[in-house]
């Protein structure tokens, strides 16, 4: 298991800016997700880490050793792209087994890696199939274990699962979660999928512009953005204006109650609470923190109802439940949670 540092890591194309001073610390047997939109600079940063790219400037360390400097083939740090490129001419043991037998490791070693390495990944039997005998995933799952069978300080991988349909990405994500929880490779993993890098990541690095938004467990994002564009990136675009006088804030909408403990100091703050998190009219709402509304859309989705509702005259998203029979023109009064509200 490794730890990988940034510090300051930045690449630049001529006068534009790709990776921003970028600093992260990546704790040994970890799994990081480099998330953001396309542009962001997300896999620029991974093809740094393994030396497949120059730093304009900065430095990444592995254990405290320097790598900047070091060629890729010396990093111990193992990519797998978006398309797999498995070698068509090769079995399906023969792509896993390519790395070992680089490196000249016997027969009977590379047999026996092989096919544990194959078991983890679920394709035990497929030993014998070339590349276009086997699906997307099967694809996918070899391309992993090529990656892993050399035994990588860090494992990179970049977009792996875009290529994929929605079934196949969830049971990868699984497979990739699980493989990293048995072996422990310190992994970074470059998405755009904002539910993916939650579900696989034990912290999520979150870059817009080449810029560090947020760096995080991924709980935080939800309940903790940093700022704003952290927040609708998170699916949150409940927002309103206020100025924080302790632990109370005064907006438009009435003095809502806050933690005393939130972080931050009085002044203009902006009031944010997450469109699940908001209760709607009932007997046991049990929320110091009551202010009115009115309904302006209200748009079943099957497993829950999202109503649109004007709030201090900003335009929130709540989410109720199926059977939810509010309508637009509707007046209410909706709760919001102490413990639920975060400023920024």
């Amino acid at each position: 298991m490794t730890e990988v540092v940034l510090d300051q890591l930045t690449r630049r194309y001529g006068g534009d800016t790709a990776v921003n001073a970028l600093s992260l610390n990546v704790p040994s047997g970890e799994l990081v997700a480099l998330l953001g939109p396309s542009g962001c600079g997300k896999s620029t940063t991974l093809r740094m880490i393994a030396g497949l790219l120059p730093a304009t400037s900065g430095e990444i360390s592995f254990d405290g050793e320097r790598m900047t400097s070091v060629p890729a083939e010396r990093r111990g740090a193992v990519m797998m792209f978006q398309n797999h490129r498995l070698f068509p001419h090769m079995t399906v043991a023969e792509n896993v087994g390519f790395g070992l037998r680089m490196r000249r490791e016997d027969r009977s070693t590379i047999r026996r890696k092989v096919g544990e390495m194959l078991a983890r990944v679920d394709l035990t039997g497929y030993e014998n199939r070339r590349p276009d005998q086997l699906s997307g995933g099967q694809a996918q799952r070899v391309a992993l274990a090529r990656a892993l069978v050399v035994g990588p300080r860090v494992l990179l991988l970049d977009e792996p699962l875009s290529n994929l349909d929605a079934n196949l990405r969830h049971e990868m994500r699984l497979l990739i979660r699980r493989v990293h929880d048995e072996l422990g490779i310190t992994t970074l993993f470059v998405t755009h999928d904002q539910s993916e890098a939650v579900i696989v990541a034990d912290r999520i690095a979150l870059l817009f512009g080449g810029n560090l938004q947020q760096y995080a467990p991924p709980r935080d994002f939800f309940r903790r953005p940093a700022n704003e564009s952290t927040a609708r990136f998170f699916g949150c675009d409940n927002f309103l204006p206020g100025v924080r006088r302790g632990a109370q804030v005064e907006t438009a909408a009435g003095v809502l109650h806050i933690d005393p403990s939130l972080p931050g100091n009085d002044g203009d703050v902006l009031v944010t609470v997450r469109p699940e998190a908001i209760r709607l009219p009932g007997p046991d709402q049990g929320c110091e923190n009551h202010v009115p509304a009115e309904v302006t859309e209200s748009i079943y989705q099957g497993v829950n109802t999202e109503l649109i509702v004007q709030i201090g005259g900003a335009s929130w998203r709540v989410l109720a439940g199926p059977e939810c029979a509010l309508r637009p023109g509707e007046r209410i009064d909706v709760s919001l949670p102490i413990g639920q509200i975060w400023v920024i």
